[in-house]
């Protein structure tokens, strides 16, 4: 990192702010996407000083490369800066789809290979799954945690068996966590979803919303974003990574 860029991040990353011993958290994460609204979610972010755990894969971005490119590396830097967490989303947005002799059948939906299915085995989704980190590594000098959200949380126990034999715990996320921001805008208008959110989401829930959906219309974020952890926050509850979730921390704090 250029001495300039060290002393911009020192200068004007605020650390999150941590859960204080008896408040109720929830764990905000976020998978990547076209990367669109990524500043404006940081800037909510370390405005309101809310630690997250972002998900990484190597996704098409709507300037023309992709999410781990060098053109993001300043901004991961700074993320990482802050102190949020991190984890392996697959390099290639790989979902799964099947089972099948010898592995997994996938359709991965970034890289040479977007759109076509193929089969990975074992070994090939470990490797799927550690390559983001060790993008992540060089891009910022910190390891990444060995957790991981299958894209679409589509998953099978052979798929998550073979995961944790190599070290990765998968994560979900909670019902009322799932904020909507992949739904379409016609029919679940922001409005619709913060309302929802701020009525069901409960102490100790996973939240999952991504940096940008191509097929959305209208912007989750920021506009969702920002009255959300106002709203939460008012009803009491705080913000934290899943470092310090009660069952999933252990895996989130590993390297």
């Amino acid at each position: 990192m250029r001495r300039a860029e060290a002393l911009l991040l020192a200068l004007t990353a605020l650390p999150a702010a941590a859960c204080q011993p008896g408040e109720r958290p929830v764990y905000l994460t976020f998978d990547t996407g076209h990367m669109e609204v990524a500043p404006l979610v940081a800037d909510v972010l370390q405005r309101h000083r809310v630690p997250v755990t972002f998900f990484l894969a190597n996704e098409r971005t709507k300037t023309g490369g992709s999410s781990l490119d060098d053109q993001w590396a300043a901004w991961w830097r700074a993320r990482a800066a802050e102190g949020h967490a991190f984890g392996s989303h697959t390099w290639d947005h790989d979902v799964w789809q099947a089972d099948v002799r010898g592995g997994f059948r996938v359709r991965p939906t970034a890289g040479d290979h977007a759109g076509k299915p193929r089969t990975l085995d074992a070994a090939a989704y470990c490797a799927a799954l550690a390559r983001p980190a060790e993008r992540f590594q060089a891009l910022t000098g910190q390891p990444m945690a060995r957790i991981f959200r299958a894209p679409g949380g589509k998953t099978s126990p052979a798929l998550l068996a073979a995961a944790r034999d190599c070290g990765w715990t998968h994560v979900g996320w909670s019902p009322a966590g799932f904020l909507g921001d992949e739904l379409p805008s016609e029919t679940y208008p922001n409005q619709v979803l913060l309302q929802r959110a701020l009525k069901n989401v409960q102490p100790g829930d996973i939240l999952l919303a991504h940096l940008g959906i191509w097929s959305r219309r209208d912007a989750w974020a920021p506009a969702v974003l920002e009255p959300l952890i106002v709203g939460l926050k008012a009803r009491g509850l705080c913000f934290a990574t899943l470092r310090d979730h009660p069952r999933l921390g252990a895996a989130a704090r590993a390297s």
